[in-house]
This record gives structure tokens, C-alpha cells and sequence, in this order.
């Protein structure tokens, strides 16, 4: 390991200045934690609560911004000019250092634990203190070693990222190979009908939730499925609300195992795919904006219509029929008793649905490992930055840190 005292160190006053220009025609941006972006680049959308940006904050290229969320994944680094709300904090190097080596120290773990430290608020409301920040002691090695560490660092850390792609293009091919797998499992034959799921099941609405409504003596506190519960494929169990409601309304609003559970909104990827109530919870109900889909048992199993919803024709049939909004959609009961179900004999349809499991379980093994890949990935990348800013790792030779 190389002696990293002898490299200088300085408070951050003496390495970053603060920049404030206001009033600049340019690009809204963001920080986010892959640097600053251009909001008309970015794959999600930000809210703007106010549509006067005369206030808001220039920053240019090779500039730092410490955001909201900086506490979490390091101060923000800039490759564009835009200008960012007035909230954010904008930070330039002194003249004689290396911005690119500080874009690399500002995400290590070393710096995001100081920022820990100097943080102040609770959960949303949290923010760095800024005077803090100003009395931290940051690296200065000499200007020659910064640029051979950003150069070192743009050269792995793209290889890394690089690999990163590579892996998570393989489990696109993996999730394509899924729904191939399911929908092939549907093609049973001409001589197989189709039936509309409205002949096949009913559906049960959920319990609205009406704050206003006074207590009665006959009511009842029962476990409530909302929305966030119902994923696609499985009932996420972590966070399981509680309603009181009339015990009558209890009684005839209850899940049933075997249901099929169905969200009546949201990522228009997600809508309508279907995910069976195993009866983990007794006397559980379920929100209004959940469709509980409940199958004639004698025509139709549970677990082969929640296959179905995967299939490439349903996902066809709840996303060409949702109402669409900017970033969600919804569904209705009468869209999902419009689904046309290939109906064999239940025995066929229950082996259909172990041949798919049995497929599927293997995918799922290669998909676990790829994201193990992936992960050990990011631990690598972070782990080589921290280790070279920070002197434990010699780029010039390649020597230091153990970083596996």
C-alpha cells in the first residue's frame, strides 16, 4: 500500500468554490446519481413546482452540484450546461486541480460517509450543511497524480461499466426468453377454444377507504391489500395495512385462496398481470383499485390464468385496451372479463403450468446469477475509485489494495 500522507490535504473552501449565477437562459437539469443531466435526457420524469426558473442556478461543464439525494450516492458531477433549482448547491474547482479527479473522489465511499456526517434533517427532509462541508478535508494530490488517476479511472471504470451493459442486455434476453417460454405454452392447438374470462370467473371489487366515515360498534380491524402489495408475480407481504370497516362489509369483501389478484392501475408494463392469493393472511381484504379474480375451479386453475397474463396476447390485449396517462394506466372488469382464455380440460391446464415452472425456476437461476454478476460489478467499480483517490491504489503500476 502506498504512504497516502504524503499527499496534502485542504478544507474544502480551499478546493471548491461556490458558484451562484442566477437568471441564465439554459436547459433545465438534474442531479441525479450518475452526475448532472439534462431533464429532456433523462428516462424519468421530475417535477417542476414552480414554472419560473428565473431563480434557478447556472452550471456549467466540469462543475459540482450537491442535491437532495447527495447524502446517499456523492456529490453530482457535471458534462453539461443547464441550470438546476435554486435548492441544489453549486460547487467549481480552484484553478490548478483536476475536476475529473475530484468527479471520481465526490462518489467515493470515503466522501459519502463524510457527508453522512454533516447532514442534517430526517428521511425526505434531509440536506448537507453546507458550512460543514466547507471545514471537510479533501485530498490534494499533486496535479500530475490527479490526472493520472482520472485517467486510469475513465479507462476501468468504462470497462467496468461497459461489462455492466453486456450483463443487464443479458437479462433482457433472459426476461424476453420468459415470455417466450409462457407464450409457447399457449399455443394448444386449433381444436382448443378460446372463452372469454367473463364466463369463467368473477370478480370481486375491493373496499374503498372512506376517512370521514365515523366508528361503528359492529366494526371490525382486518388486514388490507393496497396497490403496492400486489406485484407482478407475487404478493409482497412487508407492509400490510390495516382498515376498520363494518363486519358485514368485512364478511363479504374477504380474499379467498385461489384468487387472482389484478391492479386496476399503474406501470402499463405491470397492468393486468395476474398474481394468485395463496391465503397467506386470514380474513385479508383487498384495496378498491385490486380486482380479485375468482375462477370456476371446475373450468379453470388459478395459477394457469396468472400464466396467461404473461403470455404475449394478453399483454397485447391490457395494454392496447388500458386508458393510457403521461406515466400510468388502468384498467377495468370489463377488460379483464374480455381476456379470451385458451381453455383444455383443468388437468392439461395444471401441466402446463408445472412444464412452465419447472422452464422458468432454470431461467430464474441464470437470471440470479447474472445479477449476482452485476452487483459484484458495481462493489468492484466503487471499490477501485475509493482505492485510487484515495492513494491505497497505485494506478501507475497497478499495485495496492486487494479489490477482490
Amino acid at each position: 500500500m502506498r504512504d497516502t500522507f504524503k499527499w496534502d490535504s485542504r478544507r474544502a473552501r480551499h478546493v471548491m468554490r461556490r458558484i451562484d449565477v442566477r437568471g441564465v437562459g439554459a436547459p433545465l437539469a438534474s442531479a441525479t446519481k450518475t452526475g448532472v443531466s439534462l431533464r429532456e435526457d433523462l428516462d424519468f420524469s421530475v417535477w417542476n413546482p414552480d414554472s419560473n426558473v428565473s431563480n434557478y442556478k447556472l452550471v456549467e461543464p466540469d462543475d459540482f452540484v450537491i442535491g437532495l439525494r447527495s447524502f446517499q450516492h456523492g456529490i453530482s458531477h457535471s458534462e453539461v450546461r443547464g441550470i438546476v433549482s435554486p435548492a441544489y448547491h453549486v460547487l467549481r474547482c480552484l484553478d490548478g486541480l483536476e475536476p475529473r479527479y475530484y468527479k471520481y473522489y465526490f462518489r467515493s465511499q470515503l466522501l459519502i460517509s463524510k457527508l453522512a456526517n454533516i447532514t442534517q434533517g430526517i428521511r425526505q427532509g434531509q440536506s448537507i450543511d453546507m458550512d460543514a462541508f466547507a471545514d471537510v478535508r479533501l485530498p490534494v494530490p499533486p496535479l500530475r497524480e490527479q490526472q493520472r488517476i482520472a485517467d486510469f479511472l475513465d479507462a476501468e471504470t468504462a470497462r467496468i461499466e461497459a461489462l455492466g451493459v453486456a450483463r443487464s442486455r443479458h437479462l433482457e434476453l433472459l426476461r424476453e426468453l420468459s415470455v417466450a417460454r409462457v407464450t409457447s405454452a399457449f399455443k394448444l392447438g386449433s381444436d382448443v377454444p378460446g372463452v372469454r374470462l367473463g364466463y369463467l370467473a368473477t370478480i370481486q371489487t375491493g373496499v374503498t377507504v372512506d376517512a370521514s366515515r365515523a366508528s361503528g360498534s359492529d366494526d371490525v380491524t382486518r388486514p388490507y391489500l393496497r396497490v403496492a402489495n400486489v406485484q407482478a408475480g407475487y404478493v409482497d407481504l412487508n407492509e400490510v395495512a390495516e382498515i376498520v370497516v363494518p363486519r358485514r362489509l368485512a364478511a363479504g369483501s374477504s380474499l379467498q385462496t385461489g384468487d387472482v389478484l389484478m391492479t386496476e392501475g399503474g406501470d402499463l408494463d405491470k397492468l393486468g398481470r395476474g398474481t394468485v392469493w395463496e391465503g397467506q393472511i386470514d380474513g385479508c381484504l383487498h384495496q378498491n383499485h385490486v380486482f380479485a379474480v375468482r375462477v370456476n375451479k371446475r373450468l379453470l386453475d388459478a395459477h394457469y390464468l396468472a400464466l396467461l397474463t404473461r403470455t404475449v396476447p394478453a399483454r397485447v390485449h391490457f395494454e392496447s385496451t388500458g386508458s393510457k396517462t403521461t406515466n400510468l394506466a388502468s384498467t377495468s372488469s370489463s377488460k379483464i372479463r374480455d381476456l379470451r382464455v385458451p381453455l383444455p380440460p383443468v388437468r392439461r391446464q395444471q401441466a402446463v403450468v408445472a412444464e412452465v415452472d419447472e422452464a422458468l425456476a432454470a431461467i430464474g437461476e441464470v437470471v440470479s446469477a447474472v445479477q449476482r454478476q452485476r452487483h459484484l460489478l458495481a462493489e468492484r467499480k466503487q471499490a477501485l475509485i475509493t482505492a485510487a483517490v484515495t492513494g491505497q491504489f497505485d494506478v501507475t503500476t497497478g499495485r495496492g489494495a486487494d479489490l477482490s
